[in-house]
């Protein structure tokens, strides 16, 4: 998700499959039949401008509120189904952090390539291993501590205080798969790659090279199947993007108020993220898996929680990439009476495997959107 996007350069007048390309979509011409955009949709009551972010892979209404409660993001849900089947869960890249945990704490999240590529690549000393083990059995010893002291109150609890223990004891044993599996990976040598580990940037404003290493860092994750699941939040808005003419913020620049120069900059750094967007649908495309390619089984969803700099939440510039659909279309549904965003991402998670009917506003799974016949 990047913070908000200008819609003339990236949205089609047209709909349908003959739209005509816009200036952020040319760059990615040979891959118009591997996308479709969709316009038009929103989350109902999710406002607030910039504090819509909270929300955008929730659905959670009124972000700004003081008493503003989140929910679930589409990815912790399916982490908490397909997430056991890899090394790592799921991964959370960049700054800001758009993935929510089910009790509704944001999930932390960093930009340091460098960091993740250690992770998922490089094994640690034996005796650095053996330590990590033993923290992971400490955990789990502690874990059966508490329940075995719950289990005791039970008999001397309310009903209402009952069901609060079953919530209690539910997620206490998701913690114990959770470091179950952890154990058992330590014991496994982390997988190969043919890739040198990155370097962090640390020029706060080169935010182009640090996007296309966290790019290639979740190429190699989804190459090597250390994960199923990753949430890239762009998260520079107060850089001054190292880009020829670019002189603002991009924070600044998106409340251009149609001041030319600034939509000449602003224009620089989103075409950039859209073209590496592109580089990385291609580099999943050209990499075979069987009779297809990962890009066929990847689904690579781009947007922002704004229209545009003018903190408007409806109206979201949105893209989705690969994972099996027919694409090479707009999707464009009613400006003034936004379609449910929620009914992507039920498409999106029953495409995963997951028997989803509703989803935060959803009223369904995405109109329009097929599955390529078999």
């Amino acid at each position: 998700m990047f913070e908000s996007c200008h819609p003339p350069n990236l949205i089609p007048v047209q709909a349908g499959r003959d739209y005509e390309l816009t200036p952020y979509l040319q760059p990615l011409a040979d891959l118009r039949g591997d996308l479709t955009i969709i316009s038009g949709t929103s989350h109902p009551d999710v406002d607030g401008g910039h504090a819509a972010s909270k929300s955008w892979l929730t659905g959670a209404p009124h972000p700004g509120a003081a008493n503003f409660k989140n929910s679930i993001s589409i990815d912790q849900l399916a982490a908490g189904e397909i997430g056991l089947q890899t090394r790592f869960a799921y991964m959370a890249l960049g700054g800001g952090g758009l993935s929510v945990s089910k009790n509704g704490v944001q999930v932390p999240a960093h930009g340091y390539p460098a960091r993740h590529f250690e992770a998922m690549f490089l094994d640690g000393r034996p005796d650095e291993k053996a330590r990590q083990i033993e923290r992971l059995r400490e955990g789990r010893s502690v874990l059966d501590t508490v329940l075995d002291s719950a289990r005791r109150m039970q008999g001397r609890v309310s009903r209402l205080d009952q069901r609060k223990l079953d919530e209690y004891f539910t997620a206490v044993r998701e913690a114990e798969r959770q470091l179950q599996k952890a154990e058992d990976w330590q014991h496994k040598p982390k997988p190969k790659v043919d890739a040198q580990p990155p370097r962090d940037i640390r020029d706060a404003n080169d935010i182009i090279n640090r996007a296309r290493q966290l790019y290639d860092v979740m190429y190699l994750a989804i190459l090597s199947d250390s994960t199923r699941l990753l949430t890239y939040s762009v998260g520079d808005s107060n850089a001054v993007a190292t880009l020829p003419g670019v002189t603002m913020n991009y924070h600044d620049l998106s409340h251009h108020g149609q001041d030319p120069e600034k939509l000449k900059q602003l224009g620089a750094i989103e075409s950039e993220h859209v073209r590496i967007y592109g580089d990385f649908l291609r580099r999943l495309k050209e990499t075979r898996e069987g009779e297809t390619n990962l890009l066929e089984r990847t689904m690579v969803l781009m947007g922002s929680h704004m229209h545009s700099g003018g903190h408007d939440n409806r109206n979201l510039p949105i893209l989705l990439a690969g994972g099996g659909f027919q694409h090479g279309q707009h999707l464009a549904f009613d400006r003034d009476h936004n379609y449910p965003l929620a009914n992507l991402y039920v498409s999106m998670l029953r495409r995963l495997g997951l028997p989803i009917d509703r989803f935060a506003s959803s009223t369904g799974p995405l109109a329009g959107l097929e599955l390529k016949s078999a």
